[in-house]
């Protein structure tokens, strides 16, 4: 494979990495039943504490730390609120996602342009050296590792573990949970905790390592309301969010090759929104029953494994308050 392709894809496995994360956590949250809706707020809060303090402290591991407590703390304000308050999850998720945004560029605005330690590129001993897959997945910073060890993890936990079971219980079917001894109110909350601890780690990811330093405007502004789209795309699978994630910042790099070349005479706002075109033509395939239609038309034995593949219906209780009384 020719060495510009590999690197064209190596830039894309790095740059989806904070939204892989961010799909990630945002698929714990959704799947108990909790709407996050302050992803964009949220990263970009995590991202300018997680800067401000790697720079302060010296410590990438602190940077990520408060990251993560800023994301986590977000989130349980969401879930304080849906749970005890009874207030509408969407509607406090939309405030808080305002709020954290211009919040982080109030706060933020002294750091403007400033250096910190960034995470180093890290050479995974052996699988970097397989041809091309190795230049492609095993040459970066450790947060793409984590990121693969979350994909991993979490796909096990839901889909091969009896707590992973409960998890997916308290977000389908929570009235039978609760019938077989599950705390659902509990499980929520850690599960929402969670989730928006992983938004904040992706919120660093950019500031500490896929974009690093703090700008004003930030320069990840508007990626929180991608990772929703893209969970929401994945059907609120982990493979398919992740797939999604890479989709996206492939289609990102295509767009931004095309910019560059000249003699290809495309519209920039095209160009821009061609990432987004394509999931609402997705999405439009499965809500309108166009997709269901086409599989149809495929074989018989193939029709299970694609509608498997290819379902995309949100968590039953997905945004629904939870009374054990």
């Amino acid at each position: 494979m020719d060495d510009q392709l590999i690197n064209i894809f190596n830039s894309i496995i790095f740059n989806a990495t904070p939204l892989v994360i961010a799909g990630l956590g945002e698929t714990i949250t959704e799947r108990a039943g909790v709407v996050n809706l302050s992803l964009d707020g949220s990263i970009l809060l995590s991202a300018m504490f997680g800067f401000v303090a790697a720079g302060v402290s010296g410590s990438l591991l602190v940077g990520f730390i408060a990251a993560m407590i800023v994301g986590g703390l977000i989130a349980l304000l969401i879930a304080v609120a849906g749970i005890e308050l009874r207030q509408d999850q969407v509607a406090i998720g939309f405030v808080l996602t305002l709020l954290c945004a211009d919040l982080a560029q109030f706060l933020g605005q002294d750091y403007t342009g400033g250096s910190s330690v960034s995470l180093p590129e890290v050479h995974v001993p052996i699988l970097s050296d397989i041809p091309v897959i190795g230049a492609i997945f095993f040459d970066h910073p450790v947060i793409v590792y984590i990121s693969y060890m979350l994909i991993i993890a979490i796909w096990f936990w839901m889909f091969h573990t009896r707590p992973g079971l409960a998890h997916r219980a308290v977000g389908e079917r929570p009235q039978a949970a609760f019938a077989r001894g599950t705390d659902v109110n509990r499980l929520r909350y850690v599960y929402t905790i969670v989730g928006g601890a992983l938004v904040g780690l992706a919120g660093a990811a950019y500031t500490l390592s896929v974009k690093p330093g703090w700008t004003n405007p930030p320069s990840m502004r508007g990626d929180g309301w991608i990772a929703l789209a893209i969970v929401i795309f994945g059907g609120w699978h982990p493979f398919r969010v992740v797939f999604g994630a890479y989709l996206f910042a492939a289609l990102r790099a295509v767009a931004s090759t095309i910019q560059r070349d000249s003699s290809i005479d495309i519209p920039l706002v095209l160009l821009n929104g061609l990432p987004w075109l394509l999931m609402i033509f997705t999405l439009l395939l499965v809500s309108t029953g166009a997709l269901e239609r086409l599989l149809n038309i495929m074989p018989r034995a193939l029709q299970r494994s694609a509608r498997n593949l290819l379902r995309s219906d949100p968590p039953a209780a997905l945004g629904t308050r939870f009374d054990p009384d």
